[in-house]
């Protein structure tokens, strides 16, 4: 089997995130009643892949032990990142996954995913995540460039804000039923990386 490149597997769901590491967590407000909508969307890929990533995985949700590696960039520079889902939730007021790193990956940490839904009907969307690159080259520049742009947020279908803009565009939910995916990574630079780079800081 091949192994994962941390000791501190599992830290994404419980807990402070490790020291060491680069740190991501941010969460964002979803509108009410997109719950359901937004976990299917985190549970069967389908937010990373509206995001512009390339998804290989042994099983259509993630579910604990299922292998899936991502894929930043395009045609030959296409950078793949082997990984393996730590933990997985689905309740009716909390969804989503955590996955590490194996063999192969240009990062050592862990990832995670989550929607949830408060007592007052709140719905939000959180990313959390701790790594660190193996090597100094464009792995290492392109994970801290996750970062910066990561802290701009993930938008499910929102529209791109204007440059002269601060203000946080407001997400919109995705529609069951739909042959298309409905979650769109918001851009500050507009270009499909950058896109990529909005919604994951490890991937």
């Amino acid at each position: 089997m091949v192994e994962l490149t941390y000791p501190e597997v599992g830290a994404t769901r419980h807990g402070p995130l490790p020291g060491g590491y680069h740190h991501l967590r941010h969460r964002y407000p979803m509108p009410a009643g997109c719950f359901e909508a937004a976990a299917e969307a985190v549970l069967s890929w389908r937010l990373h892949r509206a995001a512009g990533v390339r998804m290989r995985a042994d099983a259509p949700r993630a579910t604990e032990g299922v292998l899936v590696t991502a894929g930043l960039g395009v045609g030959p520079a296409r950078i793949w990142g082997p990984c393996r889902v730590i933990w997985s939730e689905e309740s009716p007021t909390l969804a989503g996954f955590g996955y590490g790193t194996l063999t192969g990956h240009p990062e050592r940490g862990e990832e995670a995913f989550l929607v949830g839904r408060d007592d007052d009907g709140a719905v939000w969307f959180e990313v959390r995540a701790f790594s660190l690159p193996l090597s100094t080259d464009r792995c290492g520049t392109q994970n801290r460039a996750n970062e910066r742009i990561g802290a701009r947020g993930p938008y499910f279908g929102a529209r791109r804000p204007a440059a002269s803009s601060s203000r946080q565009t407001r997400p919109r939910c995705p529609r069951n039923g739909s042959s298309r995916a409905n979650i769109r990574a918001s851009s500050p630079l507009g270009s499909p990386a950058s896109a990529q780079a909005t919604v994951f800081g490890m991937w």
